[in-house]
Protein backbone atom coordinates (compact mmCIF):
# COMPACT_ATOMS: atom_id res chain seq x y z
CA UNK A 1 0.00 0.00 0.00
CA UNK A 2 2.96 2.63 0.74
CA UNK A 3 4.42 1.90 -2.84
CA UNK A 4 0.76 1.92 -4.07
CA UNK A 5 0.47 5.58 -2.53
CA UNK A 6 4.35 6.66 -3.10
CA UNK A 7 3.94 6.02 -7.06
CA UNK A 8 0.32 7.73 -6.88
CA UNK A 9 1.94 11.09 -5.30
CA UNK A 10 4.49 11.16 -7.81
CA UNK A 11 2.18 10.66 -10.93
CA UNK A 12 0.25 13.62 -9.57
CA UNK A 13 3.37 16.09 -8.99
CA UNK A 14 4.89 15.03 -12.27
CA UNK A 15 1.41 15.81 -14.08
CA UNK A 16 1.20 18.88 -11.51
CA UNK A 17 4.51 20.23 -12.89
CA UNK A 18 3.82 19.27 -16.64
CA UNK A 19 0.49 21.47 -16.12
CA UNK A 20 1.97 24.33 -14.51
CA UNK A 21 4.81 24.20 -17.18
CA UNK A 22 2.49 24.32 -20.18
CA UNK A 23 0.30 26.82 -18.50
CA UNK A 24 3.20 29.24 -18.45
CA UNK A 25 2.74 29.26 -14.36
CA UNK A 26 6.72 28.79 -14.70
CA UNK A 27 7.26 32.25 -16.72
CA UNK A 28 7.83 31.83 -20.57
CA UNK A 29 9.49 28.92 -22.24
CA UNK A 30 12.59 29.06 -24.06
CA UNK A 31 12.42 29.46 -27.78
CA UNK A 32 12.40 26.48 -29.22
CA UNK A 33 14.13 27.95 -32.60
CA UNK A 34 18.39 28.43 -32.07
CA UNK A 35 19.25 32.11 -32.03
CA UNK A 36 20.76 34.18 -34.85
CA UNK A 37 24.21 33.70 -33.45
CA UNK A 38 23.94 30.24 -32.36
CA UNK A 39 22.96 29.36 -36.31
CA UNK A 40 25.42 31.31 -37.41
CA UNK A 41 28.23 29.81 -35.33
CA UNK A 42 26.29 26.21 -36.77
CA UNK A 43 27.02 27.30 -40.08
CA UNK A 44 30.42 28.42 -39.79
CA UNK A 45 31.63 26.40 -38.00
CA UNK A 46 33.17 23.66 -40.46
CA UNK A 47 32.08 24.99 -43.53
CA UNK A 48 34.32 24.89 -46.31
CA UNK A 49 32.74 27.28 -49.16
CA UNK A 50 32.95 30.38 -46.19
CA UNK A 51 36.61 28.88 -45.30
CA UNK A 52 37.48 32.47 -44.70
CA UNK A 53 35.02 32.45 -41.74
CA UNK A 54 35.33 28.66 -40.77
CA UNK A 55 37.10 26.91 -37.57
CA UNK A 56 38.33 24.16 -39.31
CA UNK A 57 36.23 22.24 -36.96
CA UNK A 58 33.48 20.16 -37.14
CA UNK A 59 32.97 20.31 -32.79
CA UNK A 60 31.29 23.89 -32.64
CA UNK A 61 31.48 23.72 -28.94
CA UNK A 62 35.28 23.74 -28.91
CA UNK A 63 35.21 26.19 -31.75
CA UNK A 64 32.87 29.02 -30.19
CA UNK A 65 35.23 28.29 -26.72
CA UNK A 66 38.94 28.67 -28.32
CA UNK A 67 37.99 30.30 -31.59
CA UNK A 68 35.08 32.31 -31.66
CA UNK A 69 35.44 33.41 -27.95
CA UNK A 70 38.65 32.65 -27.05
CA UNK A 71 40.40 35.12 -25.34
CA UNK A 72 37.07 34.68 -22.40
CA UNK A 73 38.11 31.22 -22.50
CA UNK A 74 41.86 32.43 -21.75
CA UNK A 75 40.72 34.54 -19.14
CA UNK A 76 39.07 31.55 -17.80
CA UNK A 77 41.97 29.44 -17.39
CA UNK A 78 43.90 32.29 -15.67
CA UNK A 79 41.16 32.36 -13.06
CA UNK A 80 41.32 28.68 -12.64
CA UNK A 81 45.20 28.97 -12.60
CA UNK A 82 44.90 31.70 -9.65
CA UNK A 83 42.88 28.93 -7.71
CA UNK A 84 45.33 26.63 -7.46
CA UNK A 85 47.99 29.20 -6.92
CA UNK A 86 46.18 29.96 -3.99
CA UNK A 87 45.68 26.84 -2.81
CA UNK A 88 49.85 25.95 -3.60
CA UNK A 89 50.41 29.53 -1.72
CA UNK A 90 48.71 28.36 1.51
CA UNK A 91 50.38 25.34 1.70
CA UNK A 92 53.54 26.11 0.48
CA UNK A 93 55.93 25.19 2.64
CA UNK A 94 54.50 21.18 2.91
CA UNK A 95 56.69 20.41 -0.46
CA UNK A 96 59.89 20.69 1.73
CA UNK A 97 58.64 19.03 4.32
CA UNK A 98 60.28 15.08 4.96
CA UNK A 99 56.98 13.61 5.72
CA UNK A 100 55.63 14.55 2.35
CA UNK A 101 57.53 10.71 1.53
CA UNK A 102 54.81 8.80 3.15
CA UNK A 103 52.77 5.83 3.31
CA UNK A 104 53.53 2.15 1.87
CA UNK A 105 49.95 1.83 -0.04
CA UNK A 106 47.51 -0.84 0.00
CA UNK A 107 47.69 -4.37 -0.60
CA UNK A 108 49.09 -5.69 -3.25
CA UNK A 109 46.08 -6.89 -5.66
CA UNK A 110 44.47 -3.47 -5.13
CA UNK A 111 47.45 -2.12 -6.40
CA UNK A 112 47.41 -4.55 -9.42
CA UNK A 113 43.87 -3.46 -10.47
CA UNK A 114 44.86 0.16 -10.35
CA UNK A 115 47.72 0.17 -12.37
CA UNK A 116 44.89 -1.04 -15.15
CA UNK A 117 42.36 1.27 -14.29
CA UNK A 118 45.04 3.97 -14.41
CA UNK A 119 45.82 3.13 -17.92
CA UNK A 120 41.90 3.23 -19.08
CA UNK A 121 41.71 6.38 -17.37
CA UNK A 122 44.55 8.12 -19.01
CA UNK A 123 43.66 7.10 -22.23
CA UNK A 124 39.59 7.99 -22.06
CA UNK A 125 41.48 11.62 -20.77
CA UNK A 126 44.06 12.03 -23.73
CA UNK A 127 41.40 10.62 -26.02
CA UNK A 128 39.01 13.43 -24.66
CA UNK A 129 41.56 15.96 -24.76
CA UNK A 130 43.09 15.48 -28.12
CA UNK A 131 39.67 14.54 -30.38
CA UNK A 132 38.33 18.06 -28.48
CA UNK A 133 38.13 19.50 -31.99
CA UNK A 134 36.26 16.41 -33.74
CA UNK A 135 34.05 14.94 -30.71
CA UNK A 136 32.67 16.34 -27.56
CA UNK A 137 35.67 17.13 -24.98
CA UNK A 138 38.49 19.16 -24.49
CA UNK A 139 41.73 19.72 -22.79
CA UNK A 140 39.49 21.11 -19.40
CA UNK A 141 37.84 17.72 -19.59
CA UNK A 142 40.40 15.63 -20.37
CA UNK A 143 42.65 17.22 -17.68
CA UNK A 144 40.30 16.70 -15.13
CA UNK A 145 39.69 13.09 -16.09
CA UNK A 146 43.59 12.35 -16.18
CA UNK A 147 44.06 13.93 -12.70
CA UNK A 148 42.16 11.21 -11.37
CA UNK A 149 45.04 8.60 -12.04
CA UNK A 150 47.52 10.72 -10.03
CA UNK A 151 44.76 10.50 -7.16
CA UNK A 152 44.37 6.73 -6.98
CA UNK A 153 48.04 6.30 -7.02
CA UNK A 154 48.68 8.41 -4.52
CA UNK A 155 45.75 6.72 -2.61
CA UNK A 156 46.57 3.07 -3.15
CA UNK A 157 50.25 3.62 -3.92
CA UNK A 158 51.53 6.27 -1.61
CA UNK A 159 53.54 9.03 -2.04
CA UNK A 160 56.46 6.75 -2.02
CA UNK A 161 55.62 5.85 -5.59
CA UNK A 162 55.50 9.43 -6.73
CA UNK A 163 58.84 9.88 -5.39
CA UNK A 164 60.40 6.88 -6.67
CA UNK A 165 59.93 7.99 -10.12
CA UNK A 166 61.09 11.42 -9.79
CA UNK A 167 57.46 12.92 -10.11
CA UNK A 168 57.89 15.60 -7.74
CA UNK A 169 56.56 19.07 -6.63
CA UNK A 170 58.77 21.16 -8.87
CA UNK A 171 58.41 19.65 -11.84
CA UNK A 172 54.63 19.39 -11.98
CA UNK A 173 54.72 23.06 -11.07
CA UNK A 174 56.70 23.30 -14.21
CA UNK A 175 54.80 21.61 -16.65
CA UNK A 176 51.62 23.39 -15.56
CA UNK A 177 53.27 27.43 -15.96
CA UNK A 178 55.01 25.94 -19.03
CA UNK A 179 51.51 24.85 -20.45
CA UNK A 180 50.27 27.75 -19.76
CA UNK A 181 52.98 30.11 -21.30
CA UNK A 182 52.03 28.24 -24.46
CA UNK A 183 48.78 28.34 -24.22
CA UNK A 184 49.18 32.16 -24.15
CA UNK A 185 51.81 31.88 -27.12
CA UNK A 186 49.53 29.84 -29.07
CA UNK A 187 46.97 32.79 -28.97
CA UNK A 188 49.42 35.04 -30.27
CA UNK A 189 51.60 32.86 -32.54
CA UNK A 190 50.21 34.22 -35.76
CA UNK A 191 50.17 37.96 -34.72
CA UNK A 192 53.98 37.03 -33.92
CA UNK A 193 54.76 34.99 -37.58
CA UNK A 194 53.06 37.96 -39.55
CA UNK A 195 55.43 40.76 -37.58
CA UNK A 196 58.06 38.97 -38.69
CA UNK A 197 57.20 38.01 -42.40
CA UNK A 198 55.01 41.59 -42.77
CA UNK A 199 51.29 40.43 -43.19
CA UNK A 200 48.69 41.50 -40.66
CA UNK A 201 47.61 38.82 -38.48
CA UNK A 202 45.32 38.64 -35.23
CA UNK A 203 45.25 37.30 -31.48
CA UNK A 204 43.07 33.98 -31.52
CA UNK A 205 43.75 33.75 -35.06
CA UNK A 206 43.48 30.41 -36.33
CA UNK A 207 42.19 30.02 -40.18
CA UNK A 208 43.11 32.27 -42.75
CA UNK A 209 40.78 35.67 -43.04
CA UNK A 210 39.84 38.19 -45.98
CA UNK A 211 42.43 40.61 -44.59
CA UNK A 212 44.76 38.11 -43.35
CA UNK A 213 46.41 35.10 -45.27
CA UNK A 214 48.18 33.71 -42.25
CA UNK A 215 46.34 30.03 -40.85
CA UNK A 216 46.96 27.10 -38.35
CA UNK A 217 47.22 23.61 -40.84
CA UNK A 218 43.12 22.67 -41.18
CA UNK A 219 44.05 18.93 -41.64
CA UNK A 220 46.63 16.36 -40.32
CA UNK A 221 46.59 14.25 -43.38
CA UNK A 222 43.02 13.72 -43.87
CA UNK A 223 41.55 14.32 -40.44
CA UNK A 224 40.81 17.53 -39.44
CA UNK A 225 42.62 19.24 -37.09
CA UNK A 226 40.96 22.40 -36.07
CA UNK A 227 44.16 24.81 -36.53
CA UNK A 228 45.13 26.20 -33.31
CA UNK A 229 42.20 24.29 -31.53
CA UNK A 230 44.12 21.10 -31.67
CA UNK A 231 47.16 22.67 -29.68
CA UNK A 232 45.02 24.74 -27.11
CA UNK A 233 43.30 21.70 -25.99
CA UNK A 234 47.03 19.65 -25.33
CA UNK A 235 47.68 22.91 -23.41
CA UNK A 236 45.09 23.15 -21.52
CA UNK A 237 45.11 19.31 -20.68
CA UNK A 238 48.51 19.67 -19.71
CA UNK A 239 48.08 22.48 -17.90
CA UNK A 240 44.62 21.18 -15.55
CA UNK A 241 46.28 17.52 -15.10
CA UNK A 242 49.75 18.96 -13.35
CA UNK A 243 47.35 21.40 -11.74
CA UNK A 244 45.05 19.07 -9.99
CA UNK A 245 47.44 16.59 -9.65
CA UNK A 246 49.76 19.20 -7.52
CA UNK A 247 46.91 19.91 -5.43
CA UNK A 248 45.95 16.38 -4.79
CA UNK A 249 49.58 15.32 -3.89
CA UNK A 250 49.71 18.69 -0.98
CA UNK A 251 46.15 17.89 0.32
CA UNK A 252 46.84 14.05 0.87
CA UNK A 253 49.32 15.15 3.74
CA UNK A 254 49.18 13.78 6.74
CA UNK A 255 45.94 15.78 8.53
CA UNK A 256 49.12 16.93 11.82
CA UNK A 257 51.11 18.19 9.03
CA UNK A 258 48.11 20.35 7.69
CA UNK A 259 46.77 21.56 10.63
CA UNK A 260 50.20 22.57 11.43
CA UNK A 261 50.81 24.58 8.13
CA UNK A 262 47.35 26.50 8.60
CA UNK A 263 48.35 27.64 12.59
CA UNK A 264 48.34 31.10 12.59
CA UNK A 265 45.99 31.98 9.09
CA UNK A 266 42.86 32.52 11.26
CA UNK A 267 45.03 35.81 12.72
CA UNK A 268 46.83 36.95 9.81
CA UNK A 269 49.77 35.41 10.02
Amino acid sequence: MRDIVFMSLLVVIILALTYLTYSGGLGDLPPQDIRVIARNYLNLTYNQEISWLWAASPEAVTAIVWDYRGLDTLFETVVFYGAILAALTLFRSISKIPEFVSSAGLSLIVKRVTAIVTLAILTVAASTALHGHLTPGGGFQGGAIASVAPLLLLVVFGKQFFIERKITYSKLLSLRNISLVLLGLNSVALVILGFLIGVGGFVFQNQAKAVSVLSYPSYLLDVPLGGSLFFFNLFEFLAVASGFTLVFTILLSRDDTLRKELEGEELGY
